[in-house]
């Protein structure tokens, strides 16, 4: 190869060159945009109490390994109880949207069933149009849910998008396989458990997220609901303790010394940790079918 094609390889390859490396940077910025504000998140809530008072209340690498916080927030007082009311609301909540969600999308899948587009017309309406604050509220109080854990999960079990999404999944699975069962002697109930749900593993993984996300992220709800303490969950102590910044006293902590408590920051921060780890470690296991079960999804409708 001559110098003067060299030059005009160099030449053409400059700005592609020019692009990877802006393209390296901007990626290299977003991913410690969102590593950093978590990493001091983290560090915080184990850095020792003279490292925090010494940092003004926000430590980006620890100086030892200290736990005092998280055991003050598992001490057994509003913490750790909130924490198990969220995994309640978000397990239970999660198992009757999908049972409900499933069964009426299968329904409407299905040409001539009973109520179908008039059915179907209900759920497209519930997704373009909400009835609001004060109707959901008076709702909610008609039917005794006030105080109770399923004013929390109830007014919010059955996603229309989800039932949409389910639905046409379920459309795209070939007649030729079911009308093979109904052959065989299979009824409409034993087609759905045993062939149909096995068939939808990779989108109900995904609307099974969707569900539990919503669930262990929901605060409001709970604001407008509950008003007895010992029924809150996680994310609405998160808000009132961390986003509020209301200080947790020594009867909140399970009645620990409220000179041995660690620093609030500290303890702050340990719950935000705490409410962060089960969505982190569930996605993980989800996400080989999130690509697939939403593609497949939105392909037929």
């Amino acid at each position: 190869m001559s110098t003067v094609q060299k030059f005009q390889n160099g030449i053409d390859d400059g700005p592609a060159m020019s692009s990877r490396v802006l393209k390296t940077v901007v990626l290299v910025v977003c991913c410690a945009v969102v590593i950093v504000p978590f990493l001091g998140v983290i560090s915080t809530s184990i850095a020792s109490q003279e490292h925090v008072t010494n940092s003004g209340g926000f430590v980006l690498w620890p100086d030892a390994l200290n736990l005092d916080a998280y055991k003050s927030i598992f001490n057994g007082g509003v913490v750790q109880r909130a924490l198990l009311v969220s995994i309640v609301i978000a397990a239970g909540g999660t198992l009757i949207s999908l049972a409900g969600s499933t069964m009426l999308a299968y329904s409407l899948s299905r040409p001539g069933s009973f109520g179908q587009r008039p059915i179907l017309m209900i759920v497209l309406f519930s997704i373009l149009f909400s009835p609001g604050l004060i109707p959901n509220y008076l709702v909610v109080k008609q039917f005794g849910l006030l105080d109770s854990l399923f004013a929390l999960i109830l007014p919010t079990a059955i996603s229309g998008f989800n039932v949409i999404v389910l639905r046409s999944f379920f459309m795209g699975i070939p007649d030729s396989v079911l009308d093979s069962a109904r052959i065989d002697g299979a009824g409409d109930f034993r087609i759905f458990w045993s062939i149909v749900l096995p068939l939808s593993r990779a989108v109900l993984a995904v609307v099974g997220l969707f569900y539990a996300v919503g669930y262990w992220n929901a605060f409001f709800n709970a604001m407008l609901y509950i008003s007895d303490t010992a029924k809150w969950p996680l994310q609405l102590v998160l808000r009132t303790y961390v986003i509020n910044n209301t200080e947790l006293s020594s009867g909140d902590l399970g009645g620990a010394a409220a000179d041995q408590l660690p620093p609030q920051e500290s303890i702050q921060m340990a719950i935000l940790v705490v409410s962060l780890v089960p969505i982190l470690i569930v996605y993980p296991f989800l996400q080989r079918h999130f690509a697939k079960g939403m593609l497949t999804g939105a392909v037929k409708g």
